[in-house]
């Protein structure tokens, strides 16, 4: 049997070592190691040996077996080296045509504008807050010094949510109006005194145009403290506006009327266009409306837990959207919600 197996193992090699393609190598290893194969017949036969002759056997089957599918492997190997090199010298291959470049996505020019203000205003001693959206009555209105029959009222259409239950104190559920809600929140939570802005997507029931979205972005801005006034408003703004827009802002207040300050104003900065000087963008006056502001009312102070008495504070609140038309002059605010890739990868 030794013999046999031998002259097997021998036979074997040669065939694989003539093998011409992976087909014809299978065709071989099936032969001698499938299942039906000549060496598995030599396995069968041990059963007819004595007990010494079957252990001695079965080693050399073994490293009979061994050597083989290492020829086997060997083969394969070199098989495909072959097909490989084959490929290469009949296929034209030219590295130095460009790559398919994959398009890749960017921030939206809305979170671009928000990261900047928040660093600004970070960097200048606030905290960064945020809100719920879905807002009850209470937090959006009455926390605000806006009671329920209050005219202020109509000028925010509101978007309610439907829950068929009523809280006494808190009221219907609404999408919030504006960020100021988070004012009341803010002192509730951390007191006075406070510095703090608040950016955040806000919602009313407005006929979209150029210049209206039903879905839009403000930021609050809150200072509370023993001695604050509208000096200090006016530093923080201009500041603020000069570093966002590279260049010296001037900054100006009109009377203006919110039902949450007192006084209430409007907040023009110069026209970064023609340098105050007037032009068609700022009808000639050299001003751009900008945003509403003034010294926060004692009842949102008493809202917040906050003693009036002790501690006065301002408050601001602009629109997003509005800021990043003026600093990329862009003409409509539905653009930043269509979702037009045109007008989103110019930024």
């Amino acid at each position: 049997m030794r013999d046999t197996l031998d002259q097997l193992q021998k036979q074997a090699l040669s065939e694989i070592e003539a093998a011409k393609d992976k087909e014809a190598l299978y065709k071989v290893e099936v032969a001698y190691l499938g299942r039906k194969g000549a060496l598995t017949d030599i396995f069968k036969q041990f059963a007819t040996l004595p007990v010494e002759e079957k252990k001695t056997m079965g080693v050399l089957c073994n490293e009979a077996k061994n050597t083989l599918m290492l020829a086997v492997e060997k083969k394969t190997a070199e098989l495909e080296n072959k097909d490989l090199h084959a490929r290469l010298t009949s296929e034209h291959l030219d590295l130095t045509l460009p790559g398919v470049k994959r398009p890749a996505g960017h921030i939206h020019p809305l979170s671009q504008v928000q990261h900047e203000v928040e660093e600004i205003f970070n960097q200048m001693g606030f905290s960064v807050m945020d809100g719920p959206e879905i807002e009850s009555e209470y937090y959006n209105f009455e926390g605000l010094n806006i009671p329920e029959h209050h005219p202020a009222r109509d000028m925010q259409d509101t978007f309610f949510i439907e829950t068929g239950v009523t809280d006494k104190k808190h009221g219907r559920l609404v999408l919030r109006t504006h960020t100021s809600p988070v004012q009341v929140r803010t002192l509730e939570r951390f007191g006075a005194p406070m510095r703090a802005i608040v950016p955040g997507r806000t919602f009313r029931n407005e006929a979209t145009d150029a210049s209206h979205e039903h879905t839009f972005h403000q930021v609050e801005g809150l200072m509370v403290d023993t001695h604050i006034s509208i000096a200090d408003l006016k530093g923080v703004m201009q500041t603020f506006l000069s570093r966002l827009f590279g260049k010296d802002v001037l900054v100006r207040f009109r009377p203006g009327y919110f039902p949450f300050v007192e006084p209430g104003m409007e907040l023009d900065f110069s026209c970064l266009l023609c340098d105050g000087k007037g032009c068609r963008v700022c009808k000639h006056t050299g001003w751009m409306e900008f945003m509403g502001c003034g010294m926060v009312h004692p009842s949102v102070l008493r809202a917040g837990g906050v003693d009036e008495r002790k501690y006065q504070g301002w408050a601001f609140g602009l629109g997003l959207e509005r800021l990043a038309m003026m600093r990329y002059d862009i003409d409509d605010i539905r653009l930043f919600q269509g979702g037009d890739l045109r007008f989103l990868q110019q930024f």
